[in-house]
């Protein structure tokens, strides 16, 4: 797959899927506005040519709004992706777990200079990992050093094979669980040395927003962003194994190579992600967060300022902020956003500086196309 900042969290289901992915056929939503996406549409196209079962995308520019499909949301029936389609979002979660932290600075709650050791006592121990010397600013821009959970063979054999996975999909892991399996590890590097993307870092996010609310990190988000925006297709799941209707099933080739068998993934328990990328939206709503967010309705200045204070990335044309990517398309336009994996599903929301540009893009399978295409087809017009 070509993306760059996304952890994929491989699943199965104990039957393989041998339909054949539909034709790239292209359909807009109704009552959208027909023109002005002619690149978007043809990468949406190309992108089910390239082996995607099927895309659902969205535009917001200015007052106007586009949306279509290409493909098919179930191999079994045919049925077509839906512009309403609600997916689960993965890493596009960390946008809204970084924004309620910054909430809570603004709100004197807590600091971004704070250590993750006076928030969570003993937590962040074992293996040279020490939460008195890493900052809450140092989890959400990925500085910490703190080794990423997925990475460790053991939760790799148990939940990201076919055969592990099939035992364990509806597990309900703990994040103390996923935190523990990450101190068995040694960490990546000192604190605030260098930049390493880990999931761990927001499993930690998440549990110092419940430890300074007294609330569900989920339940902050819902009444933080979720309400205030009326954001009806987005939602923090705690154990809900399926999506919301509409929705289209997710499928995998459950190996690293386009090539096989092709699964059926849609059911599994999102908490093995908790904060790192447990959420669920839509392509409509991931805009309306989105433009929200840079236009400064959710965030004082200050606090914006702060998420888009960036360090490099591990792509050259990316830099990340706090729960934020800066990203320098071909054309020299900036898009800001994030992206997110999980099993069947490919993510990708961004829009511009003013919030007045803004797509969100979805793929119901995780092992091909790239959702780069689509996003330089409609800034950049090819």
């Amino acid at each position: 797959m070509k993306r760059h900042l996304r952890t994929t969290l491989t699943a199965t289901t104990a039957v393989a899927l041998t339909a054949a992915l539909a034709a790239p056929a292209l359909a807009a939503a109704p009552g959208k506005a027909p023109g002005g996406h002619d690149a978007t549409r043809q990468a949406v196209r190309a992108a089910v040519a390239d082996g995607v079962p099927g895309v659902t995308v969205a535009v917001r520019r200015g007052h106007g709004t586009w949306a279509a499909t290409a493909g098919t949301g179930n191999l079994g029936t045919g049925e077509p992706r839906s512009t309403r389609d609600h997916y689960r979002v993965a890493s596009i979660s960390k946008t809204f777990v970084a924004t309620v932290v910054l909430q809570l600075e603004a709100e004197g709650e807590l600091s971004l200079d704070d250590t993750v050791e006076e928030w969570l006592p003993g937590l962040v121990r074992g293996h040279g990992h020490d939460g008195r010397r890493i900052t809450l600013r140092q989890l959400l821009n990925h500085t910490s050093g703190i080794f990423d959970y997925l990475r460790d063979p053991g939760f790799q054999q148990k939940y990201m094979t076919a055969d592990g996975f099939m035992k364990h999909r509806f597990d309900r892991a703990a994040p103390e669980d996923l935190l523990a399996i990450a101190m068995a590890n040694e960490p990546y590097f000192e604190p605030g040395e260098s930049f390493r993307y880990s999931n761990t870092n927001y499993i930690l996010a998440a549990l110092v927003i419940e430890k300074a609310t007294g609330h569900g990190y989920g339940d902050e988000i819902d009444r933080r962003i979720i309400d205030r925006l009326h954001l009806t297709s987005t939602s923090v799941p705690t154990d809900e194994v399926t999506l919301p209707r509409p929705s289209s099933r997710a499928y995998s080739k459950l190996a690293r190579t386009d090539t096989g068998p092709t699964y059926d993934v849609t059911e599994l328990n999102p908490r093995l992600a908790y904060g790192s990328g447990q959420m669920v939206s839509s392509s409509a709503d991931l805009n309306r967060f989105y433009s929200a967010l840079l236009r400064g309705k959710l965030l004082p200045p200050e606090q914006l300022k702060k998420m888009k204070t960036t360090v490099p990335s591990s792509r050259e044309t990316s830099r990340y902020g706090l729960g934020l990517v800066d990203r320098k398309l071909d054309c020299g336009v900036h898009v800001w956003g994030h992206d997110g994996g999980i099993s069947g599903s490919n993510s990708d929301a961004v829009t511009t500086e003013n919030g007045r540009h803004s797509l969100a893009v979805n793929f119901n399978g995780d092992w091909s196309g790239s959702t780069d295409a689509i996003i330089e087809a409609e800034f950049c017009g090819k």
